[in-house]
């Protein structure tokens, strides 16, 4: 993925920072539109994965839409460019604030996860004389296989309607006269590298869609979320096999005719496009461990501290040298999870050295704190 003029160009720039890939974003976002296209799919970006300025602008270039989970993030994506229509809204837990901001921004459509959440949308859009569009997320009872902390798909989860709540919803759509009702939406996890889970969803999200049905209403709209993940493992595997993931959703979905089918995908588009850029400024080499203390941490990348996320972990400036040497890989700040990885066998590894820390495009940056009053990570971009 780096080129020497690339390491060169790391010299120069102050660590750390994130490195984005714009050619591979572009033929990331390439892959997935030309493979959805061929079902005649809707692609929306979930937003949350990374809302980097340069990188949204790319998205919204390639005709996707935006997924959105909180207010801030439905008003960027309207800044940025993404057509109203295309900008959905989902969340456990929208405020009033930001369901009247959406209603003026007139987005397509809110994913709707409680039956009070139906009675606040329609109580607020009443007061503004409005129709608020929406679908409503069901909590399918698919097991994502996926780690615990990004399943989202179970009963014992936060999200979504659970299925003996749905006659509520029913009753609160047809008495409700200022909601329409679009479909239905699922998500079930994030960092799915097993395609079988989706064959699993199709046929509950088939009951659930002909459950609708069969109670008078039209659902226009199957939203079966996105969760497509990536291989941290190799990182040079960078663009996702989008064309069986579509597939899969095209042969075991029943799909009415005029039905539209969304998707809602970020880390597999973005997820690969990016390395954290750090340098390292110490090394403890001791009887038992030796440890690397690069100028990045936790707070610059999150992941490998919250869900104990595997990154390759790559010394720049030794690149042609046998990696002999077992490092742990930590960053400055004062926690003890404040470590990339374990056990990292690198070239043997000095002061002043350049580390990429792989795979860092989704829940990288936009997890990124000020923990420790560090300062806002930097970016840098590849010119494409």
């Amino acid at each position: 993925m780096f080129s020497n003029k690339d390491i060169a160009q790391f010299a120069d720039l102050e660590t750390p920072f994130y490195y984005y890939d714009l050619s591979l974003l572009q033929r990331s976002l390439s892959a997935c539109a030309n493979a959805a296209k061929v079902y005649d799919f809707h692609v929306h970006y979930a937003m949350k994965a990374n809302f980097n300025d340069t990188v949204l602008k790319k998205i919204k270039e390639a005709g996707l839409g935006a997924d959105c989970v909180s207010g801030n993030e439905v008003k960027k994506a309207i800044e940025i460019g993404f057509a109203q229509k295309q900008v959905v809204f989902a969340g456990v837990g929208k405020s009033d604030k930001e369901i009247n901001e959406a209603l003026d921004l007139d987005i397509f459509c809110f994913n709707v996860e409680s039956v009070q959440e139906l009675e606040v949308i329609n109580e607020l859009a009443g007061k503004k004389n409005k129709i608020a569009k929406v679908a409503i997320r069901i909590n399918p009872n698919v097991d994502a296989h996926t780690h615990h902390n990004i399943t989202t798909g179970l009963d014992e989860n936060k999200f979504g309607v659970n299925s003996w709540d749905l006659p509520d919803c029913a009753e609160m759509l047809k008495a409700s006269a200022n909601l329409e009702f679009m479909g239905v939406h699922f998500h079930i996890g994030s960092q799915i590298t097993n395609l079988d889970v989706y064959k699993n969803l199709c046929v509950r999200i088939n009951e659930f869609a002909k459950w609708f049905e069969e109670r008078g209403f039209m659902v226009k709209v199957l939203n079966v979320g996105g969760g497509l993940g990536i291989d941290y493992q190799n990182p040079e595997q960078q663009i996702p096999d989008f064309e069986a993931y579509f597939k899969i959703f095209n042969d075991f979905l029943e799909k009415r005719p005029n039905q539209e089918v969304h998707f809602e995908l970020g880390r597999a588009i973005v997820g690969q496009c990016s390395s954290l850029i750090s340098r390292v400024l110490y090394v403890k080499n001791g009887k038992n461990k030796n440890f690397i203390i690069l100028d990045a941490g936790m707070t610059e990348l999150m992941r490998p501290a919250l869900y104990q996320a595997y990154h390759q972990i790559e010394n720049l400036s030794k690149q042609d040298g046998e990696a002999t040497v077992k490092y742990d890989v930590v960053g400055p700040i004062c926690e003890s999870t404040d470590c990339f990885g374990k056990e990292v066998l690198l070239q043997e590894t000095s002061r002043g050295d350049l580390i990429a820390i792989r795979s860092t495009g989704a829940y990288g940056e936009v997890m990124s704190s000020h923990y420790n009053l560090r300062e806002k990570v930097s970016t840098a971009f590849s010119q494409e």
